[in-house]
């Protein structure tokens, strides 16, 4: 048991924050509440993006130290998240049109923050539902994802029975202003659902 003055570390609690290379794995994901925002285009010429990240990034450290100093309850800030889709999502496989694709970057925060410490900040507070999911680990550039994504999408989920049913999931476990890109480090996550229901 956690004892309240301690620092909770949800990458270590939570096991839908572990994943392993070279291996799809399905998995549970809890209900778990995020800071959001919505954009869409491409994260890499779009100044959208950079200013999502901007924005998420120091609300998270502050609500962080809120949560110590009036709450008595701190924790360590999670990795940037992302939430990707497109009307045709063979743009992340085959394609790769990231002019076409919509974002919701996002940063998860425990469940005693709540919506009162976000009013003001632009951020919307909101619990995301993903339920049954397979996952793998990524370990490479952001750009070699597709031949990953292929098998996961074409391969592994219909093999064993299942289909896509959410948003395609990015946990982004290195900092890419500070990591090659070969040693990138990222969750790729798809929930899913039976093929017969």
């Amino acid at each position: 048991m956690t004892s309240a003055s301690a620092k909770v570390d949800f990458k270590r609690e939570i096991g839908a924050y572990r994943a392993r290379p070279g291996r799809f794995e399905i998995v549970d994901v809890p209900d778990m509440q995020y800071l959001m925002i919505d954009g869409h285009g491409d994260p890499n010429t779009g100044g959208a993006f950079a200013e999502a990240t901007a924005a998420l990034y120091p609300l998270a450290y502050k609500l962080k130290f809120a949560s110590k100093r009036t709450l008595g309850r701190d924790y360590v800030v999670m990795p940037l998240e992302g939430l990707w889709w497109a009307d045709d999502m063979d743009t992340f496989t085959a394609a790769r049109d990231k002019s076409r694709w919509d974002w919701t970057l996002m940063i998860m925060v425990p469940d005693w923050i709540d919506q009162q410490m976000v009013e003001g900040s632009g951020v919307r507070l909101a619990t995301l539902s993903e339920g049954r999911c397979v996952q793998t680990l990524h370990v490479g550039s952001y750009d070699d994802e597709a031949e990953v994504l292929a098998r996961m999408h074409d391969g592994f989920i219909p093999d064993n029975g299942l289909r896509m049913t959410g948003k395609h999931h990015e946990i982004y476990l290195s900092d890419a202003r500070k990591v090659a890109p070969e040693k990138l480090r990222t969750i790729l996550r798809q929930p899913v659902a039976a093929a017969s229901e």
